[in-house]
């Protein structure tokens, strides 16, 4: 497989971005029987709005987005969201890749995330990451949301 190249993704790349993240989260919407998941719910425009603002770095296989991570730093803590890598593609160490960039690249001391309880493959790539489990937070019956930090420094 060609290099994967990471780097800086812009509120330019928001279609692209867009087109990843909801391929990447109709697996999770099968998991928890919910279409509605925010991942797959939200607007172009409000996707370009949060590109404007928050750090996205991007994984590129060739010309293709492959992956994506969108961070936010708030008083020592880095807050990761959205980590997404291509269906076709996982397994091959993307999501592992964008993780630790973004930890590289933080000033906070702490970082934190959180995924759903039926995920175990995002529970298991972050447990290898070194994260580790602070609480569990039922968002309704059928979704309980499990939130991890790791410390960075």
């Amino acid at each position: 497989m060609t290099a994967v190249r990471l780097g800086p993704l812009g509120a330019d790349a928001a279609g692209e971005l867009l087109t990843l993240q909801r391929a990447a989260y109709v697996t999770e919407a099968q998991l928890y029987d919910d279409a509605r998941l925010p991942a797959l719910t939200q607007s172009l425009d409000d996707l370009g709005a949060e590109l404007r603002t928050a750090r996205c770095t991007g994984a590129w296989l060739g010309a293709r987005l492959v992956g994506a991570v969108r961070t936010r730093e708030d008083d020592g803590v880095l807050h990761v969201g959205r980590l997404v890598v291509a269906p076709d593609l996982q397994g091959r160490g993307i999501g592992t890749g964008l993780l630790a960039a973004t930890e590289e690249g933080a000033g906070a001391g702490m970082a934190a995330l959180f995924t759903g309880h039926l995920s175990v493959g995002n529970l298991r790539l972050y447990a290898r990451a070194g994260y580790r489990e602070q609480r569990r937070e039922q968002v309704h019956p059928g979704l309980t949301l499990v939130h991890l930090t790791k410390p960075l420094r």
